[in-house]
């Protein structure tokens, strides 16, 4: 070891971030036996701009890293409200109602008798619920730390922080980059850069008093014209809040010269079919924005004694915009390649490769799939053939349904044959 640099800490693991991919990542160590140091800049809990929509991907994971923080989500209902399924609107204005489990369909009196398959809480609480998840005995956690820098040595990366007025420096042999969509690993080590046509804009901000929400608490994505390939959306919350917002692709916004907080409330004043929807409704703080990495291209996600995951590797879903699903995923994969190379002692980036290609073995099919739907968005006309098709056939929406509620059954909505067979009736 270079005896020449001095630093105040040393692990062979650390984390960088503790989101939901860096929280997931840690948890799924420790219960490894791996221990590591685990930073973020902030003290929790802590705000963090979102959606705020949880899949049945992220309840699936759950169950497979510990059933008990689910059972523990579930328990709180003040803070965590169960959903069971999603709400497309295309451009015509027709709905199309997706239950996220093919036995959870609308009416069927499940709601209240069984656990529900995906909720929505507010990222203060579920962060900080996820990071009080946290092993003391194997995780270093070290909030309010900010990561500055970093430099390469013969053996491992010096993790340069500020804590307290003060600077640190922590000897890592592996890192792993979990800070989100300004993740100074993904691009000090991985060297990203922000690409507009692969980045989405988006803006939220919370209400209480909306009026016409499912009574099962569907997740509502609007497909309106004028925001297309984005969408306007409406996520209920606990104690009467929902969630508001707009996404859109980067590159589309300024090529259509779109400001996407003022298309939100012109969306909420103006448009017919919504704004009827917010006549007693009353907002609750400021409208805040937030950018999304898509995972609508392939990345280097690991290096020489690097690995990025969650939105830090740009894993973001390119048709729904939802990516805690796909950080969790990530920081599972993340956790086993890293303790393979704690094992070996091996950290280099032909080792580390391997994370790459589990990653996207998992993964690409359906956000290739998700990059063709966002495609799709874009042409008004098909989009609302599709939805219209969808609403006369319930095959094609127990195949949608398959896509929440089961991780393996995707196949179809991947094959071109499907779209081909569905065009030809």
């Amino acid at each position: 070891m270079n005896k020449s640099h001095k630093y105040d800490l040393e692990t062979d693991i650390a984390i960088i971030g503790a989101g939901p991919a860096g929280s997931t990542t840690s948890i799924a160590l420790s219960k490894a036996g791996v221990r590591h140091v685990i930073f973020d800049k902030a003290t929790f809990p802590r705000d963090k701009v979102c959606g705020d929509a949880f899949s049945g991907k992220v309840v699936q994971i759950f169950k497979k890293l510990d059933p008990s923080i689910l059972e523990g989500i579930y328990r709180e209902e003040s803070k965590f409200l169960g959903s069971w399924g999603i709400t497309f609107v295309a451009p015509n204005g027709k709905s199309l109602h997706i239950p996220f489990k093919l036995d959870g369909g609308l009416n069927t009196g499940n709601k209240g008798k069984e656990p529900p398959p995906g909720f929505i809480s507010r990222r203060y609480d579920f962060d900080n619920y996820l990071v009080g998840r946290l092993d003391p005995d194997s995780a270093d956690m070290r909030f309010g730390a900010n990561v500055v820098g970093f430099e390469h040595l013969d053996h491992g990366i010096l993790i340069n922080y500020r804590q307290n007025g003060g600077h640190g420096t922590c000897l890592a042999r592996l890192v792993i980059g979990a800070g989100g969509d300004r993740s100074i690993v993904a691009k000090k080590l991985a060297g990203h850069k922000m690409e507009p046509e692969h980045y989405c804009a988006g803006v939220r901000a919370y209400y209480e008093n909306v009026d016409g929400l499912h009574e099962q608490n569907f997740i509502e994505l609007h497909f309106l014209r004028e925001l297309l390939p984005g969408y306007f959306w409406i996520f209920p919350l606990p104690n009467n809040l929902v969630n508001v917002g707009v996404g859109m692709r980067s590159a589309k916004a300024r090529k259509k010269e779109v400001n996407i907080k003022k298309a939100m409330l012109h969306t909420i004043h103006e448009h017919p079919d919504i704004k009827d929807r917010f006549k007693n409704a009353i907002p609750q703080g400021e409208i805040k924005g937030w950018g999304l990495p898509l995972g609508s291209k392939r990345r280097n996600l690991s290096g020489n004694r690097f690995m990025l995951v969650g939105d830090a590797a740009s894993l973001i879903d390119p048709f729904t915009g939802e990516g805690i699903g796909n950080a969790m995923a990530s920081g599972i994969i993340a956790a086993d390649i890293a303790k393979e190379a704690w094992q070996q002692r091996d950290f280099s980036s032909e080792f580390l490769r391997k994370y790459d290609e589990v990653v996207y073995k998992e993964l690409w099919g359906e956000l290739k799939l998700s990059r063709t739907l966002q495609k799709l968005a874009e042409l008004p006309w098909l989009f609302n053939f599709l939805v219209n098709k969808a609403r006369k056939n319930q095959s094609i929406r127990d195949i949608i349904s398959c896509m929440f509620e089961d991780l393996d059954l995707r196949t179809k909505l991947r094959s071109p044959g499907f779209y081909l067979r569905l065009l030809v009736n």
